[in-house]
């Protein structure tokens, strides 16, 4: 069939062009007849008019100039018009005027005219909405959050019903908590919530009432008018997969004509589209959700997570990795990761790998990692983690620092020597006891018995006086070296201060001599007693003399004072070593802690010191400035009388 801008006609009849002006003027169907009713020409409108298929333009108009000739015109004179009923196949009897000048005879339809016009106009109507709905489509498709999303369904909306104010809300499908809202127009103050729908459309939509969010949805036969300033209104829940997601809700302002029935129709139809992009944008926004957080989850976890593809390339380095090894994420990244591997442990750790690759895990092995100050021991449990499809994508490592425990460990070892040593220790005190017994004795004996000679060699007695101080001594040594390793008892005593002092000093003069330093005592006048497990804090002194003598030179000086503060005994350690440095003061009394080089020290000392002045009630503080020294400060409490 030809275009609608062509007149067609019965082959012999009147030329076309002959009609083209006349048939250009009308928009209502129109035919040309002869004076016997026989079909000469016909305008398209004439031809949907009739209504009869064909397969060509002279198949068709044949058919109804046979129609029009079964209709009767008697009577039908010059320049008169008649009414008359003609029948067409497949439509029945419609009306049509027929006009007569001369030997032509002109077929109108008035009746049908105005149909035609109003099918046309939905038809192009519809044409538009489907075209506005194919760009909507495509718009929402493309935006890449909620907020794009309702920015191009507030454009479509704006195309299909022009003049008309509507609002968008998007609601949380759980919570039907409101995430987004556009409005065209002026709002009632508190229209927007709660969501209203219609009872018909949430049928329409098989949406489940009883799953609806109370008191945040609500279901009625009307929707109240949401804008001010509007007569009626239309509205279309947003609904995919059984889920509300919101509603458009669409108003008239008054003087805008209203067709509801169409409106409410291309509403619901647009609402369809907007409901599963909604649904879909959410579903993204969830996942992306989890994703970030299982990506947090993994950075900030405590534990080392390590994970690498199959072509050993690390793709995960978290935090703890990167605080313990000192290396940024940038900087491991897509490398492999055996070169972060001591070469000792590449061969080794490239197996477990490769036997994780083939879904062989291991639950646990140890291992060393390159840091920037060295390597650090880890220990690793491996899993495959895998595709969709079940197959292997790489390995992740959960693991631990244990650096720290194996310092541990070897710390242990060597207290168990030292425990050892101090049991053989105790041995050899026995047994040297036993003879310097016997030699103090005997020396006193023999100093007795050249004393009561009146020709005694002076020189003689001296030596014997020798003999006899050194004897003792070695005994009173033997004897406190004895009490100090000796487990302290817990119960208390009262002790004096200066005296454990003294002792502290006994035990400490292999010490101070090996150092070349002097040992200084200001000791204040008539302390009070202080209550004290004394091996203890004799062990505080020792430890803190030690260390004195460590930081210093050979020509320093300790210097040890004692006096009272109200109801407090007060002790000073001080020495005139190279002091501590002023980022490390804050942390020398906490364990493993040490600035002296390694296998000198085990960071120990000072907390074992802190344990035992804070259970007596005491506490300690230390002040320090570098290349002049530093000085410790014991306050212990006096009991009570």
């Amino acid at each position: 069939m030809k275009s609608d801008s062509s007149v067609l006609r019965i082959a012999g009849g009147p030329a076309p062009e002959a009609f083209q002006a006349l048939f250009e003027l009308l928009d209502e169907p129109v035919a040309v007849c002869d004076a016997g009713l026989r079909l000469q020409a016909a305008n398209p409108a004439f031809v949907r008019f009739c209504g009869v298929h064909a397969t060509t333009p002279e198949t068709l108009l044949t058919t109804v100039a046979q129609a029009l000739s079964r209709t009767p015109t008697q009577g039908l004179e010059e320049g008169a018009s008649s009414e008359v009923e003609v029948e067409l196949a497949g439509r029945g009897s419609v009306k049509v005027t027929l006009a007569r000048r001369g030997n032509t005879v002109a077929v109108r339809s008035r009746v049908e005219t105005g149909r035609l016009v109003v099918a046309e106009r939905a038809l192009l109507e519809q044409a538009r909405t489907e075209g506005v709905l194919l760009d909507l489509s495509r718009s929402v498709a493309e935006a890449t959050g909620e907020e794009e999303l309702v920015a191009a369904v507030a454009l479509g909306v704006k195309e299909l019903f022009p003049h008309r104010t509507f609002c968008i809300r998007i609601v949380d499908a759980r919570t039907g908590g409101l995430t987004s809202l556009y409005a065209e127009g002026r709002l009632k103050e508190g229209a927007h919530e709660p969501l209203v729908l219609k009872q018909t459309a949430v049928g329409r939509t098989h949406l489940d009432v009883a799953t609806l969010p109370q008191g945040r949805v609500l279901v009625s036969r009307e929707v109240p008018l949401l804008f001010t300033g509007t007569t009626q209104g239309v509205s279309a829940p947003l609904v995919a997969s059984g889920q509300l997601f919101g509603a458009i809700n669409m108003e008239y302002p008054e003087g805008v004509e209203a067709d509801i029935a169409h409106d409410e129709r291309v509403l619901l139809q647009l609402a369809n589209q907007v409901a599963v992009a909604v649904r879909n944008a959410k579903l993204i926004d969830e996942l992306t959700f989890v994703r970030k957080y299982l990506e947090d989850l993994l950075e900030k976890a405590n534990a080392l997570i390590l994970v690498v593809n199959r072509d050993r390339q690390v793709v995960v380095f978290n935090q703890a990795l990167s605080a313990l090894t000192g290396f940024t994420k940038e900087e491991v990244l897509g490398k492999d990761v055996l070169s972060f591997i001591p070469e000792t442990e590449q061969l080794r750790v490239s197996a477990i790998i490769a036997a994780a690759m083939h879904g062989e895990s291991a639950n646990t092995f140890e291992t060393r990692l390159r840091s920037r100050g060295g390597e650090v021991r880890v220990t690793f449990a491996t899993s495959t983690m895998l595709t969709p499809q079940s197959e292997v994508e790489g390995v992740v490592a959960i693991g631990q620092d244990i650096t720290v425990i194996k310092e541990l460990e070897k710390r242990i070892v060597h207290a168990e020597k030292l425990a050892s040593i101090g049991q053989l220790a105790a041995s050899v005190v026995h047994e040297i006891n036993n003879p310097m017994t016997a030699v103090a004795a005997y020396s006193e004996s023999l100093l007795m018995n050249a004393r009561m000679k009146p020709d005694a060699n002076p020189s003689e007695m001296e030596k014997l006086r020798k003999i006899q101080e050194s004897s003792l001594r070695i005994l009173r040594f033997t004897k406190d070296l004895v009490s100090y390793a000796r487990p302290a008892k817990d119960k208390p005593e009262r002790v004096q201060l200066n005296a454990i002092l003294d002792q502290a000093v006994g035990y400490c003069e292999h010490v101070v001599g090996q150092a070349k330093v002097s040992v200084r005592r200001e000791y204040g006048a008539d302390l009070p007693p202080i209550s004290a497990v004394r091996s203890n804090l004799a062990q505080v002194f020792v430890n803190l003399i030690t260390n004195a003598c460590h930081a210093m030179t050979p020509g320093g000086q300790v210097t040890l004072t004692t006096r009272r503060e109200g109801q407090e005994v007060v002790a000073e350690v001080r020495d005139t070593g190279s002091g501590i440095d002023p980022k490390h003061v804050s942390r020398i009394f906490d364990p493993f802690f040490t600035t002296k080089e390694e296998g000198k020290g085990t960071g120990l000392g000072l907390s074992i010191v802190q344990g035992i002045v804070e259970s007596h009630g005491g506490r300690i503080t230390v002040a320090s400035t570098l290349g002049e020294g530093t000085v410790f400060f014991l306050r212990l409490p006096v009991p009570a009388q």
